[in-house]
């Protein structure tokens, strides 16, 4: 039987559901749905009656600053622990890091969902994801050296040309810098990481988010942010994926993985 979990970007939960995504998770049957850019306080959640969703139950950590960042993790298990923060004063005021773990004799397993912070409004925010990255590197090794794993999480970065379709007039812009692409490719080979969509998907123009501006939906000039990364052990149960097309809940896309193990 798979194990079916989603990443999605939301940019701002109550606008998402009002869209329909309640309705879509019922139908998508995941075991876990990793959320992103929540845009909400708890309090929020509570009056949105958002804490759970198509029967999962949710676990948030949300910003300090209204109507920003946060992300969360729905999920139909209940985790043996539940881990908010990565540490850093910086940005766990913006909420970036949530890690349920589902650990038993024999075994020690987490799912994260994440939200890397984006450059694209300026070379303060660029700094401030260099940092991000400088500090995320080492906790996810450390996690490595010490479970099983997968990351749900937009991460702002496409990794190589096949992943966003206008490289070469991006190279010079925020989540196609040969910095965090280096970055990228160095958590992908020494850092022991998969990215499990490629590894099922090796086809182009495979995005899961789309500026608003102009036309890039209707001509699909997209960037692939949204990943599923993987401790190796479990990126080789993957089975199957699919990015979810057909309805717009947010200005990117719901990422479904299917994975062959059970918690």
């Amino acid at each position: 039987m798979a194990f079916r979990l989603v990443t999605l970007n939301l940019n701002g939960i109550r606008s998402a559901v009002s869209k329909g995504l309640a309705e879509w998770v019922a139908g998508a049957a995941a075991d876990c749905m990793g959320v992103q850019e929540i845009k909400a306080h708890t309090a929020d959640l509570v009056a949105g009656q958002l804490e759970r969703l198509a029967g999962l139950q949710g676990y948030f950590h949300c910003a300090q600053k209204k109507g920003y960042s946060g992300v969360g993790l729905y999920t139909r298990h209940a985790p043996s622990d539940v881990v908010m923060g990565l540490g850093s004063e910086e940005f766990d005021a913006e909420g970036r890091w949530v890690e349920t773990r589902f650990d038993k004799p024999g075994r020690r397993l987490s799912i994260v969902s994440c939200y890397f912070p984006s450059g694209s409004s300026g070379e303060e925010r660029q700094a401030a994801k260099f940092r991000f990255l400088a500090h995320i590197y080492p906790r996810l090794q450390q996690l490595r050296a010490e479970r099983e794993f997968i990351l749900l999480g937009d991460v702002n970065i496409a990794h190589k040309e096949i992943d966003l379709r206008n490289w070469k007039s991006n190279q010079k812009n925020s989540g196609f810098l040969p910095e965090e692409r280096a970055w990228m490719t160095k958590l992908l080979g020494e850092g022991g990481l998969v990215d499990v969509f490629r590894t099922l998907n090796p086809h182009p123009d495979q995005y899961t988010w789309w500026s608003n501006r102009g036309q890039a939906w209707a001509k699909n000039v997209g960037w692939r942010l949204d990943y599923h990364l993987a401790t190796p052990a479990l990126a080789a149960t993957a089975q199957r994926e699919a990015i979810y097309l057909d309805q717009r809940f947010s200005d990117h896309a719901p990422l479904t993985i299917d994975y062959g193990f059970s918690l």
